[in-house]
């Protein structure tokens, strides 16, 4: 069960024509016939593959800097539920061709063959992973002088995943017509990422920036040895970037690595058409004056911190991403983290990552970063770097996780 989205009024268009609008009424949804129900189901239709149900206006990018709304096509069934006082559409679909949609939204579906590969492995991976999780228990932080927190899976309570870049992007069938996404699920069917017998937490992000972060950095306090920090160089960077001068050293500079590439040929061929609005993935930066970065973090964090004087990292991870932040201010000063709140924080949007360091002159802070995404598992650029180099899928998996066994979990009738 993928969430699509909430809505105040729901348009829902057949590829047969039907044409069918719903309200909120009271507590409960209404159509166009008058009839009022806490839901509605919309029928799969599996005897006819071209038959699809189109949903207007579906926001994708929620909260980041690609943040818009498309028109998306969706095969199976549609429920369709008040909740909190909008309609909530959840689409049950097999979970293979759910893999169809995930990899063609989160890469370009006409990229080489065998990162669809790897990618249809670790989606399925993920996906079966968090329908099969036991919840963790810890808690947030949240103190006057202190907030660590993460945004993770287990906020869904109504359906498996949700569609967006909170957990996989799943944006219907629009994208996934190139016959190559259906090969590559194909050629994987049933395969999974495994480590001592136990689904993978597959995670990935668009751009590690040269190395990888652990999942403690980025959610809770557990830690997968399958998710070690890799370097994504062809020859190892030693430096630990937990160390602070470490880390400004390498996000100064532009190490060679799998994702440092700025082929506008190779980028146009991997990424989707929003990704490619943006090309500053490996090394970045950023710009506020002391106003700015001060009434951004006010509007963020709902507190008023007065003008911001300084930001200070207190611990990175292994890639160099800060997951504990000290944000000083004239009227408060406090400690943030993990590494998605930082991001949340610092930005009208999100920050690209929060592998930055700090520079301070008389008008405002410069932010020089390093990476896209929270760094943890694959890199989705360079994994395709790897793919177009010539590496197989297999070896992409072997690369970025650790100690993984692939495994074939089930079979075609």
């Amino acid at each position: 069960m993928v969430g699509i989205g909430s809505f105040e009024e729901l348009t829902v268009e057949a590829s047969d024509g039907q044409k069918l609008r719903f309200f909120i009424n009271g507590e409960e949804l209404e159509d166009l016939s008058g009839k009022k129900n806490k839901s509605f189901y919309l029928n799969d239709h599996d005897d006819d593959e071209s038959f699809y149900w189109e949903i207007s206006d579906v926001e994708i990018g929620k909260g980041f800097h690609w943040d818009r709304k498309e028109n998306q096509r969706f095969k199976g069934g549609l429920m369709l539920k008040y909740n909190e006082g909008k309609i909530l559409v959840i689409n049950y679909i097999p979970i293979e061709l759910y893999l169809r949609s995930v990899i063609s939204s989160e890469m370009n579906a006409g990229c080489s063959i065998e990162l669809l590969k790897a990618h249809a492995v670790i989606s399925r991976s993920w996906a079966l992973n968090q329908i099969n999780k036991v919840p963790l228990t810890q808690k947030p932080v949240i103190t006057d002088s202190e907030t660590i927190t993460w945004y993770d899976n287990g906020v869904h309570k109504l359906f498996d995943v949700c569609a967006d870049d909170h957990c996989q992007r799943y944006q219907g069938v629009t994208r996934a017509v190139n016959p190559n996404v259906k090969a590559a699920i194909e050629e994987t069917y049933g395969e999974i990422l495994v480590y001592h017998n136990e689904i993978c937490d597959t995670r990935f992000s668009k751009c590690c920036g040269g190395a990888s972060e652990l999942f403690e950095t980025c959610w809770q306090d557990n830690h997968y040895d399958y998710l070690e920090k890799i370097d994504d160089f062809s020859e190892n960077f030693t430096e630990d970037l937990t160390v602070e001068e470490n880390a400004v050293k390498f996000i100064k500079s532009s190490p060679r690595a799998y994702c440092n590439t700025s082929d506008k040929k190779l980028l146009s061929k991997i990424l989707n058409s929003y990704d490619n609005e943006y090309s500053d993935f490996y090394r970045w930066k950023v710009f506020y004056t002391f106003e700015e970065l001060s009434e951004i973090v006010k509007e963020k964090s709902g507190e008023d911190y007065g003008k911001i004087l300084d930001l200070i990292p207190l611990q990175r991870g292994t890639s160099g991403r800060i997951f504990r932040l000290k944000i000083v201010g004239e009227k408060r000063t406090k400690i943030v983290g993990k590494e998605l709140e930082i991001r949340r924080l610092l930005s009208k949007t999100h920050l690209y990552s929060s592998a930055f360091t700090i520079e301070k002159n008389s008008d405002g802070f410069f932010l020089y970063g390093a990476g896209w995404g929270h760094g943890v598992g694959l890199c989705q650029i360079g994994a395709a770097v790897m793919a177009e180099q010539g590496f197989n899928y297999v070896d992409i998996l072997k690369h970025y996780y650790k100690g993984a066994e692939l495994l074939k979990c089930y079979y075609e009738d």
